[in-house]
C-alpha cells in the first residue's frame, strides 16, 4: 500500500511539474493490455468452401461456407432434401470451429470442433432442441 501511493504521489508531483513519463525516442511501442474476457485468436485455417460432414449416426451434411478475415464463417447446408443456414456467431477460431446450423425442418444443429495435425476437423454436434442427441463428426477434407 505505501508503495502505491509513494508511486501515485511521485506521478502527481511529476505531472504538476510538467514532466510526463514517456518512452524514450526510439524505444519500442509497448504491446497492448489484453481486454477482460476472452481473446480469439486468429483463423488458423481456412473452412470456406463445400465439404462433407460425417457423422456418427451416419449422417452426412454438407455444407458451403464462405469465411471472412476475421474467421467469422457464413453459408448454407444441406442433408437430403433438408437445408440449412449457418447461424451467426460462427467461427473459426485458431484451430477451433464452432457454428449452428438451423435447419429448414425446425431443427437447430450445435457444432464444435478442432484441427487436427492430420489438418481434418473433428467434433461432436447436437440437436439444441433435444440437447441428449448428439453425435460425433469428422472430416475427409484437408484444411
Amino acid at each position: 500500500m505505501r508503495t502505491k501511493l509513494a508511486k501515485a504521489g511521485l506521478a502527481l508531483a511529476l505531472a504538476v511539474s510538467g514532466l510526463a513519463l514517456a518512452p524514450a525516442a526510439g524505444a519500442a511501442p509497448a504491446a497492448p493490455s489484453a481486454a477482460p474476457g476472452a481473446i480469439a485468436l486468429a483463423p488458423g485455417f481456412y473452412a470456406g468452401g463445400t465439404w462433407q460432414i460425417y457423422q456418427s449416426n451416419r449422417q452426412v451434411v454438407t455444407v458451403n461456407m464462405t469465411q471472412d478475415s476475421s474467421g467469422r464463417l457464413y453459408g448454407s447446408a444441406y442433408h437430403g432434401s433438408t437445408s440449412a443456414t449457418i447461424e451467426y456467431g460462427a467461427v473459426v477460431d485458431g484451430t477451433s470451429i464452432s457454428f449452428n446450423l438451423s435447419w429448414s425442418n425446425g431443427a437447430r444443429g450445435r457444432y464444435t470442433g478442432q484441427l487436427g495435425a492430420d489438418r481434418r476437423l473433428s467434433g461432436i454436434t447436437f440437436d439444441l432442441n433435444h440437447p441428449s442427441s448428439q453425435a460425433t463428426w469428422s472430416t475427409t477434407r484437408v484444411f
